[in-house]
């Protein structure tokens, strides 16, 4: 697979099916693993992160599991490739940023990410659809146990797996799910939502996951905790506190149809007529309309727009997306213009 290639897929986190898939818009796991006797990427000299990434390339390629896996090495692609599959959910920000010795490894579904030598050796990632948090699970652990046969990794009895940072340290696994909170939002609720979580230990971050704000009611709901709690019990309670979340939002929409439907009506109307009409649109207020039209489109209130359709909008009208479409650099004007012509040309078909 080439990374070119990428661009006539459909994300997995995009694909609008799965469980709850109105409200939730995907799940993740995330596992930290690191080599046994070798220094944690930050502190590691040239040769040496040389070699961790060449060893874990290696068995990555050994692993039938994986068998449609590519391995992109990140000095070898430019810094829109990379804006590129941060966009996609493929790698972190931390990990484009700097290039040397790194790599990343995607199955050709996009459901399978693996990060070698970003804040730990291995950051693998396996998303699914909608509320699948234990589909995902199951197919993560699969891969750790085929990666655990081929290295050597840093695991103690009393501590768990050790990572670069203590509060990865034990299962080495972070959960998350993205929802679609407007009506939460419209609600003036979720500030309540979000304080409630906070005291269960859990984060809530942005579109696109640590250091980034939540945008498009879009809310990305993770463990803070792994120490001294097993991979089952981490993801019984993210379980337990997204499903009360997807009832609050499920109750918040029935609260705006019954009570302000002409509002919630006129508000998704407008937010459908700016972007089929815009010929410049930044990425930003993009984000926000399409939030109103995927609530329109979920709750019934717009006909002949699927789920599948806006969900692809959110990623194809990212800056990295658009400059890779149209093969070369475009200013911030020039995206804005060529944003809002994918946009109109989509929505008026």
């Amino acid at each position: 697979m080439k990374l070119n290639d990428l661009l006539n897929h459909t994300s997995e986190w995009l694909k609008g099916t799965g469980p709850n898939s109105d409200i939730v818009i995907s799940s993740r796991i995330r596992l930290a693993r690191n080599l046994e006797k070798s220094p944690f990427p930050h502190w590691a000299n040239k040769n040496k992160s040389e070699q961790t990434e060449k060893l874990i390339e290696d068995a990555i390629r050994g692993i039938d599991y994986l068998k449609n896996t590519s391995v992109f090495k990140l000095a070898e692609m430019d810094p829109i490739d990379k804006q590129f599959l941060v966009e996609r959910h493929l790698m972190s920000l931390e990990h484009a940023q700097k290039s040397d010795h790194k790599a990343v490894a995607i199955d050709d579904d996009e459901i399978v990410a693996i990060m070698i030598n970003e804040e730990d050796h291995i950051r693998m990632q396996v998303m699914q659809s909608g509320f699948n948090i234990y589909e995902a699970w199951d197919i993560i652990d699969k891969i750790d146990d085929c990666l655990a046969k081929e290295l050597s990794l840093a695991f103690l009895s009393d501590w768990g797996y050790l990572t670069a940072c203590p509060t990865n340290t034990g299962t080495g696994m972070r959960g998350s799910v993205m929802l679609h909170l407007p009506a939460l939002v419209m609600t003036r609720q979720i500030d309540r939502v979000l304080a409630a979580i906070a005291k269960l230990s859990f984060a809530t971050r942005g579109l696109y996951g640590e250091g980034t704000q939540a945008t498009g009611n879009f809310f990305q709901i993770s463990n803070q905790v792994s120490l001294g709690h097993s991979e089952e019990e981490v993801i019984g309670n993210i379980n337990g506190v997204i499903r009360q979340i997807i009832e609050q939002e499920n109750q918040a929409r029935e609260a705006l149809l019954s009570r302000n439907k002409a509002l919630l009506e006129d508000r998704i109307s407008r937010s459908l007529g700016i972007l089929k009409s815009a010929y410049i649109i930044t990425s930003q207020e993009t984000i926000e309309l399409l939030s109103m039209v995927r609530l329109g489109s979920d709750l019934g209130l717009i006909k002949d727009l699927n789920r599948r359709t806006i969900n692809e909008l959110f990623i194809i009208t990212q800056p990295a997306h658009l400059q890779k479409m149209e093969g070369k650099k475009l200013s911030q004007q020039e995206r804005d213009v060529k944003r809002a012509e994918i946009v109109r040309k989509k929505l008026n078909i």
